[in-house]
């Protein structure tokens, strides 16, 4: 009976826990914003992936004179317009957020956090915006070489746009260039050591050639569908080509050395992160890489575990005989919310990648070879391919986001500490659920856009066949 009564006492302390889970308006408010966020970044990912494609394409229009690279950049220029105006319609309510959801939090940091959001909206957002329209419409008026200008100002204005915003991110995860203010709220005293955080360098290095490997595999995912059905088989091969190439680098600079020196940011300045992301409860030397394992965390191990031996105290620390400090060395209520969420969350962000690289290894391989075209077996790997770079890229966020938990800026201010007291759960509920209708009737929208772009095909403007007349 003494073993059945602790049985049932621990379930329900676990499930008393859960109640109170589900009744604290800070996990509503996180669910809220990590739901908008999401969702969000599923659209900014891809126009920062097009962007510098667009941009090769109109190059190498000018210097050969060839018409199927503005063709393909005509082309994306709508997909890229159809993600960036998706992307600002679900990126205006998460600014709002930070007053109505999250008002402790801007009162205490917003000295600094809103140094990078007004760049962000005042530089890189209105130059790309400025730009934009110019590129779709104007290139007859432009002519080929301002045309091409447009085409790099874009560029530049949605990377620098990523680039701002990471800065912020940068700082929640690793705070630098701030001091206390008297009133105890925090204010900016170095910009350069700010805007130059080394954390935002190599975030920001990781996260744009994660989106290089979104824009990638969409482009060679469209790619494969034409050269499946038969249809624009120059645009396909195009897309393809270039799509397959620029996934190959992108996949691998993802792994190392921006995957790398990420891995041994968090290992320097996020330990107890480390910890969570390899399901590592005792610190040891010669600390094991996780393949495959479950973490248990009320008994403060990792259940099956086959590792690399060595691997992490090498990757993390620079050599094998490193020390990793476990779990079990950091006071409990520092330890990320959820373990086994970053946990599974870094290990199959990691087994993604690793398949990313193997797909484009596979597709240069048979490019090399002149048969890139006629490989049915992986122009549907590729074609079905396109979703997981998304899905891959929410797994990196989630796994940086709930590891930088319970923090909201990183050993400075606690995310309970953060949330809209005024603001109930019954209050956050119900917008969520607007937001989540909203948003799905918008994702309806962009798909039957997007399609309709597609189904038109890149030629549909200049003479050439449709794909239903090319059947016939």
């Amino acid at each position: 009976m003494d073993g059945q009564e602790v049985v049932y006492r621990d379930l329900f302390q676990e499930a008393h826990n859960m109640d109170n889970t589900f009744t604290d308006p800070a996990f509503w408010h996180r669910i809220h914003f990590g739901f908008t966020i999401t969702y969000h970044y599923l659209f900014p990912q891809l126009t920062m992936g097009l962007a510098w494609f667009m941009v090769y394409w109109k190059w190498r229009a000018l210097r050969t004179g060839e018409e199927k690279y503005n063709r393909a950049a005509r082309f994306w220029a709508k997909i890229f317009g159809l993600n960036f105006a998706v992307g600002v319609v679900t990126g205006i309510p998460m600014e709002f957020q930070f007053g109505t959801n999250w008002a402790a939090f801007s009162r205490y940091s917003g000295a600094i956090i809103g140094q990078t959001l007004a760049m962000e909206g005042m530089f890189a957002f209105f130059l790309e915006s400025a730009f934009i329209g110019a590129f779709i419409w104007g290139e007859k008026r432009l002519g080929p070489r301002t045309h091409f200008l447009t085409a790099v100002c874009v560029a530049t204005g949605s990377w620098l746009s990523g680039f701002f915003i990471l800065v912020t991110n940068a700082f929640m995860q690793h705070p630098v260039g701030y001091a206390l203010a008297p009133n105890g709220t925090l204010e900016l005293i170095d910009v350069g050591a700010f805007l130059l955080n080394p954390w935002a360098l190599v975030q920001y290095a990781h996260n744009q050639c994660a989106a290089l490997v979104t824009g990638s595999f969409v482009i060679s995912a469209l790619g494969a569908f034409y050269s499946l059905r038969r249809i624009h088989p120059e645009q396909a091969s195009v897309y393809l080509k270039t799509g397959t190439l620029v996934g190959l680098v992108a996949s691998l600079l993802v792994a190392f050395p921006t995957g790398d020196s990420q891995a041994k940011m968090v290992g320097a300045y996020q330990p107890a992160t480390l910890a969570s992301m390899e399901g590592l409860f005792h610190g040891e030397r010669l600390a094991d890489v996780t393949m495959i394992g479950q973490p248990n965390v009320s008994q403060q191990r990792l259940e099956n575990p086959i590792g690399l031996p060595g691997a992490l105290s090498f990757l993390a620390y620079g050599t094998f005989q490193s020390y990793v400090r476990g779990l079990d060395e950091f006071p409990k209520d520092d330890w990320p919310d959820n373990i086994e969420l970053v946990y599974y969350a870094f290990h199959l962000m990691i087994t993604l990648g690793t398949i990313f690289i193997l797909i484009m290894v596979w597709a240069n391989w048979r490019r090399w070879r002149g048969r890139l075209e006629s490989s049915t077996a992986l122009l549907w790997v590729l074609m079905l391919a396109f979703p997981f770079p998304y899905i891959a890229t929410s797994l990196g966020w989630m796994t940086a986001e709930m590891g930088r938990q319970p923090w909201l800026i990183h050993g400075l201010f606690r995310t309970n500490n953060g949330y809209s007291q005024v603001v109930s759960s019954g209050d956050t509920i119900f917008t969520l659920i607007g937001f989540a209708g909203l948003y799905f009737v918008l994702g309806l929208l962009f798909l039957y856009l997007t399609g309709r772009e597609i189904y038109k095909g890149p030629d549909a403007d200049h003479g050439a066949p449709s794909h239903q007349e090319a059947a016939i």
